[in-house]
């Protein structure tokens, strides 16, 4: 194919639409990712066409004949928080494959702010809105169904917004279910907070797999934390102050399953020949600990990748696929957890 030599103007649609010999309105559809045109073989050959002259679409020129941005919000708790920095990278990533931008704003547990900045993005034109920071009471999400603005929860759900999750339940489920399938019978948890749908689906797990092997659940050995390495140290001190000694623990997150670990070995015990310990994540500090964390991995990559694409569905005005998504997660097991050095029998 012959390439026109450079010239001081920049090459028009128009320029493409006669080069190609096709209509300059087929040339836009050629180039726009979100038309079904766009993967055609003569969309293709359009393209090629619109390279060998060194035309460049303005991206900007077609979003606002659209009243688009090609951005989309992500409104996360914090970005300190391994776990959301994690999600919003391959939410980023996601949105970059379909030609779009992701713009973060963080809210630090606070529904008035969470408020104030996914209103402050919407002024500023975004799209839609990714939330991972919905709680149990709605805040933010509720106000957007109202109002019909194109949003989807990612790891958190609630309503009839649109949402991708993990399943937690039976990741809690996975959690206990190891540690009951080594022999351990005195299983403590690091339960999460309350306001939290993950951390509650998670500990629903947990009591559903000490029901299904006749453990009753002790009350005692429920330890109240927040996500935080701080939480999990502070429930480590409650742990070794209790007089309690169960043989393991599920931590419904890597952070607090972190925090807690540490404090255990500073006051001499082993992981795992003391205690066993499962966290929540596996988030990649995980697997280069010391003592490797046994965890349930969650899939933020096809979690970011589903939520994005259900966002644009909801952008384009198109049905959105699976409204309501649950993606599994798998434990993965390695040596915080073992066989409890005293048999559950025998031990008091």
């Amino acid at each position: 194919m012959e390439t026109r030599e450079p010239s001081g103007a920049r090459p028009t649609i128009a320029d493409v639409a006669e080069a190609a010999g096709v209509a300059r309105s087929t040339v836009s559809r050629a180039m726009n990712r979100e038309h079904r045109f766009y993967r055609s073989e003569s969309a293709a050959r359009i393209r090629a066409v619109a390279e060998s002259l060194g035309y460049e679409p303005n991206p900007t020129a077609a979003n606002l004949r659209r009243q688009q941005t090609s951005t989309i919000g992500v409104l996360v708790s914090r970005l300190t928080d391994t776990v959301m920095a994690m999600l919003f990278e391959e939410i980023a990533a996601a949105s970059a494959a379909r030609g779009y931008h992701a713009l973060v704003a963080t809210t630090y547990d606070d529904p008035a702010l969470e408020r104030e900045n996914g209103l402050a993005m919407l002024a500023s034109r975004v799209d839609g809105l990714i939330l991972t920071t919905a709680t149990t009471g709605g805040g933010l999400c509720t106000e957007l169904a109202e109002r019909g603005i194109p949003h989807v929860l990612a790891l958190r759900a609630h309503g009839e917004s649109p949402s991708v999750v993990g399943d937690d339940v039976l990741g809690g489920y996975l959690a206990a279910r190891h540690l009951i399938d080594l022999g351990h019978r005195e299983i403590a948890i690091v339960a999460g907070p309350d306001h939290a749908p993950t951390a509650l689906a998670r500990r629903e797990g947990y009591r559903q797999a000490l029901c299904e092997a006749g453990i009753p659940e002790a009350p005692e050995l429920v330890y109240p934390s927040t996500f935080s390495m701080e939480s999990g140290e502070a429930a480590a001190q409650a742990f070794l102050s209790s007089g309690k000694r169960p043989t393991a623990v599920f931590a419904v997150n890597d952070n607090t399953a972190f925090g807690f670990t540490s404090v255990i070995q500073r006051a001499g015990l082993g992981i795992p020949k003391d205690l066993s310990i499962v966290g929540y994540n596996d988030i990649p500090l995980a697997a280069r600990l010391p003592v490797p964390l046994t965890s349930v991995r969650v899939p933020f990559a096809d979690i970011a990748s589903a939520a994005v694409d259900a966002l644009l569905d909801s952008i384009h005005g198109r049905p959105v696929r699976a409204a309501h998504r649950v993606l599994a997660p798998t434990l993965i097991p390695r040596a915080s957890t073992a066989r409890p050095a005293i048999p559950a029998e025998l031990h008091s």
